[in-house]
């Protein structure tokens, strides 16, 4: 198994709350090693312990009601749709 995993969120952010809202719920979330949020490129990067899920760093992102619009798990295409297990516990 991977040391870590980097993932990569394209998220709609229009202004600099819109970014501190994702960097305020990134910086709570156990089992990140590190993370970056850019307004301008429009994404966030997570670099994360492999016992961090990434449906758990998607749906904390989601929480804070901006739009995700593609998702990378490790270089590789994943979707940005959350299971309904998933949703229900959130």
């Amino acid at each position: 198994m991977a040391d870590q995993h980097t993932y990569k969120f394209n998220v709609s952010m229009s202004c600099g709350g819109c970014s501190g809202a994702i960097d305020r719920v990134l910086k709570k979330l156990d089992g990140i090693e590190s993370y970056e949020v850019s307004l301008d490129k429009q994404e966030a990067t997570v670099v994360a312990k492999p016992d961090l899920a990434y449906e758990t760093v998607l749906k904390t992102i989601k929480k804070t009601g901006k739009k995700v619009n593609s998702a990378e798990v490790d270089g590789v295409s994943r979707s940005i749709e959350l299971p309904e297990e998933v949703q229900a516990a959130a």
